[in-house]
């Protein structure tokens, strides 16, 4: 294993790791060598469990000793560089308080097919473009017992280093893939694959989380909308079921994480 304790930033494989503020140099870095960048020890550990493969570490100076578990697990093979925090937040693009950042392979995309064959329950993210909130979503999924998660075409990267960071790891261990075609596709694979096809949406005719219509659901796909609009309403039109939170002091509705959290809660908990 090469620790290579640096205070030069001339090294061509920290390149990685630069500027991973810009959107668009990230998404090319990841689409060319097929990277995806875990921050945090705890992240990095999932990460590991989960084989996902390291290519590099990037460490603060001061986490050295406390990342001696993680190197060895990593193997000998992959580069391990120590920096102090100045030089990390130089090279990434912000201010890096995590101690911990490894550049790891993406692992090959699953078939939505394969995810929905083992699961009997399921999140489908639709169109939700903020990181933040698919990270959150992930991380409620894997805490309150949802099987898998399914992303619409255009939903943000679940690899994407915040959304990772935010899931707390839970990307790796909740079963994901991305759909076909959405929604026609989409939800007739999830017929095919024996789900009621519940809508969280504000609608008319909705019915109220926790009342008998709405749970009596055997094996549920819950369809989460973006942040402004919600749920498309060529999507709210396939669903075999409307549902939604009853709210109280003039309140309309939920950040969508904070909303598929309630929904988890009641629907796949049990």
């Amino acid at each position: 294993m090469e620790i290579r304790c640096t205070a030069g930033l001339d090294d061509p494989r920290l390149a990685l790791f630069c500027g991973l503020t810009d959107h668009e140099l990230r998404r090319s870095v990841e689409a060319e060598h097929g990277i995806f960048i875990a921050e945090s020890a705890k992240v990095v550990r999932s990460a590991l469990a989960a084989c996902v493969r390291p290519v590099a570490f990037l460490l603060e100076d001061r986490r050295l000793g406390q990342a001696a578990a993680l190197i060895e697990a990593a193997g000998p093979d992959v580069p391990v560089f120590v920096l102090d925090r100045e030089e990390i937040s130089r090279i990434v693009g912000y201010p890096h308080n995590r101690g911990v950042l490894c550049a790891m392979e993406r692992p090959a995309p699953r078939p939505a097919d394969e995810v929905l064959a083992q699961a009997k329950t399921c999140a489908v993210v639709e169109a939700v473009t903020d990181t933040t909130n698919v990270g959150a979503i992930f991380r409620s999924a894997a805490a309150l017992g949802c099987d898998a998660v399914l992303l619409t075409p255009t939903c943000a990267d679940p690899l994407a280093r915040r959304c990772v960071r935010v899931s707390m790891g839970s990307v790796f261990s909740v079963p994901w893939a991305r759909t076909g075609p959405w929604p026609e596709e989409g939800v007739e694979l999830l017929h095919g694959h024996g789900f009621t096809v519940v809508a969280c949406a504000l609608s008319a005719d909705a019915l109220e989380l926790g009342s008998a219509a709405a749970d009596a659901v055997e094996q549920p796909a819950l369809l989460f909308g973006t942040e402004g609009d919600g749920l498309a309403p060529s999507t709210v039109a396939l669903a075999d079921r409307v549902v939604r939170i009853p709210m109280a002091h003039g309140i309309d509705s939920l950040n969508v994480a904070a909303a598929s959290a309630v929904f988890f809660w009641q629907y796949c908990r049990r």
